[in-house]
């Protein structure tokens, strides 16, 4: 742990955390630091991940115009949250910076500012408010369910489960994996000859479960900038609610 008793103390999280953002802005440096117009090594699997955010992601939800218009932190939350949990997977890192609260509660933060941001730009406070809570065409008593329920949905929960969501399945995936190769280490070299057997069952598990973990790790890059995006597209178009 370094500066250790001070404002500044860092822990094996925060310095997973930041090694992990340093290689994600390198990467990015040098991969678009003399770009081609026909790309090949690491600019052309840079811009590929570019493009497929932009096309299944941007453009998919929010049209070209406004795609445009929120690719940059759309695309800067999925790869931040990629390259986070990335790290749950390179030995001797071994957890990803989202496995605790903090990362993904401050990427829900950012997305909740931006989503209402937009609401609030282009209809006013009250009016965006309203249009996000008051469902229309229903009978008056409903209302007063129904408001809260909106309420809640709309400026609590979305924020909550969008940390939630992150957090919980790479704190349950670094569990299963220490699991797995703790158990392994166990029946090689400290259990009974007869048990040693069993270690190699768990080495294939978690060989097969770290596999598994590399398709949730893209997985929730994608559902995170894609619940951005239809978050700020519902906010845009809070008047047809």
């Amino acid at each position: 742990m370094l500066f250790e008793g001070t404002p500044f103390e860092l822990d094996r999280l925060m310095l997973i955390r930041i090694l992990m953002s340093l290689v994600l802005v390198v990467l990015f440096a040098v991969a678009m630091r003399s770009p081609k117009i026909v790309p090949r090594g690491l600019q052309n699997v840079v811009e590929y991940g570019l493009s497929f955010v932009k096309e299944q992601i941007c453009d998919e939800i929010l049209g070209k115009e406004q795609g445009k218009r929120f690719a940059p932190i759309i695309m800067t939350i999925f790869f931040a949250v990629l390259f986070m949990n990335l790290s749950s997977v390179i030995p001797f890192l071994n957890i990803s910076p989202n496995a605790r609260i903090g990362m993904p509660l401050v990427l829900a933060l950012i997305a909740y500012v931006a989503f209402n941001y937009v609401g609030i730009k282009k209809y006013g406070l009250f009016k965006y408010v309203k249009s996000s809570i008051v469902v229309p065409d229903v009978p008056l008593a409903l209302h007063f369910v129904l408001v809260p329920v909106e309420f809640i949905s709309t400026f609590i929960l979305r924020p909550f489960t969008l940390t939630v969501r992150l957090m919980a399945n790479m704190l349950a995936g670094h569990l299963m994996l220490v699991l797995f190769f703790s158990a392994t280490q166990f029946f090689f070299f400290q259990a009974a000859a007869g048990m040693k057997i069993f270690g190699i069952f768990s080495l294939t598990a978690g060989f097969g479960f770290t596999l598994f973990e590399l398709l949730v790790i893209g997985l929730q890059a994608y559902i995170f900038a894609l619940l951005t995006a239809v978050y700020i597209d519902l906010a845009l178009h809070a008047d047809s609610h």
